[in-house]
């Protein structure tokens, strides 16, 4: 263990932890653009820099462990002077649509430029102009509102394993793009939108939740249905209608990540061919019905076909869109009620 001092305040962590982790563990908030705790450190930012006794230099926080004794300063006149720069440098190359840009009230440069009084940029000089990718129906990229924080290059590489987009060219000309520079699609790219989610700008956008802002939205926590891996993610509702998903950072299967069914296809419960009422054949046709009538007619049906035959003669075909805890409630029903063992999945992979 360690022992140093954070703004006054003393703290203990263990060997090997940066200045970033250490500082939050006690509540102290170090602004940073391309810090993750879940990818590699990259230090590319400069927004987490500050001041410790003896350096020469300021130390970029997610990237500087700890030290017996070490004594840091997260808030002093030259650290806040030199993210203050940071930023003005940011926005000299950045488009100027907060009123309109749908990351408004999510977007770290925005908090942060609030944050340190930053207004405007002093510097001049020639401006980025970059077509929009919006070509696929999930995902549209903003190069020019790209800061190349390369959050989503990472999350790409290392958690996803896909390797969609990368950094291309130099200096000024750096900038996120995809093999050839091809629009996003299927050959390139699994629609994961694991990018979406680190992203801390409006470079990266779920094209479901366009023209929705934030506090519009009541975020509800549940377990996507699309496989009984379990993922929990939070619904977006906006006036009694899901418009989208978010991935939960405290979801204990998967963290943020999800796949592209349980990211983007909330979309089918909202399809007017969606059956929304239990169907009873009658007279040869299917007719609406109440639970109760439709539970009621399975419960008796069941009861008569076991009285006659035997619970053998009943077999159950459960889904692999069913939670896990859902098919086992399944097969104990068949196996404690019905009492047999013809119980079967439909996951054949």
């Amino acid at each position: 263990m360690v022992k140093l001092t954070i703004d006054g305040q003393p703290v203990t962590v263990p060997a090997g932890t940066s200045i970033l982790e250490a500082a939050k563990s006690i509540g102290i908030d170090i602004p940073n653009f391309c810090y993750d705790k879940d990818l590699t450190v990259a230090g590319a930012c400069r927004m987490c820099v500050v001041e410790v006794a003896g350096y020469r230099n300021l130390a970029a926080a997610c990237a500087t462990a700890v030290a017996e004794g070490m004594v840091v300063q997260t808030e002093s006149e030259r650290v806040v002077e030199a993210r203050r720069v940071l930023l003005e440098l940011l926005l000299a190359n950045h488009p100027r649509d907060c009123m309109v840009c749908e990351k408004t009230g999510d977007c770290r440069l925005q908090d942060y430029c609030y944050r340190y009084g930053v207004k405007e940029s002093p510097f001049q000089g020639e401006r980025k102009q970059y077509a929009i990718d919006s070509e696929n129906h999930l995902i549209e990229r903003d190069q020019n509102k790209c800061i190349l924080c390369g959050k989503c290059v990472r999350v790409c590489h290392e958690v996803q394993v896909t390797a969609a987009v990368d950094f291309v060219g130099r200096g000024f000309n750096t900038r996120v793009t995809t093999p050839f520079d091809l629009p996003l699609s299927l050959d390139i790219c699994r629609f994961c939108g694991q990018c979406i989610s680190v992203c801390p700008t409006g470079a990266l956008v779920n094209k479901q939740m366009k023209g929705v802002r934030p506090w519009e939205v009541k975020k509800v926590r549940t377990t996507c249905p699309f496989c009984g891996t379990g993922c929990n993610f939070d619904l977006n509702v906006k006036d009694n209608k899901i418009i989208g998903v978010t991935p939960n950072p405290e979801a204990p299967v998967n963290g943020r990540s999800l796949c592209v069914k349980g990211r983007f296809h909330s979309d089918l419960v909202h399809s007017p061919d969606r059956i929304t009422k239990p169907l009873i054949k009658k007279n040869g046709e299917f007719v609406e019905a109440s639970w109760d009538e439709a539970l009621n007619l399975v419960a008796a049906k069941f009861k008569e076909i076991k009285e006659r035959d035997g619970g053998d003669a009943i077999a159950a075909l459960s889904s692999a869109r069913c939670t896990n805890e859902d098919n086992w409630v399944m097969q104990k029903f068949m196996r404690a009620v019905i009492g047999t063992n013809n119980v079967d999945h439909c996951a054949r992979t």
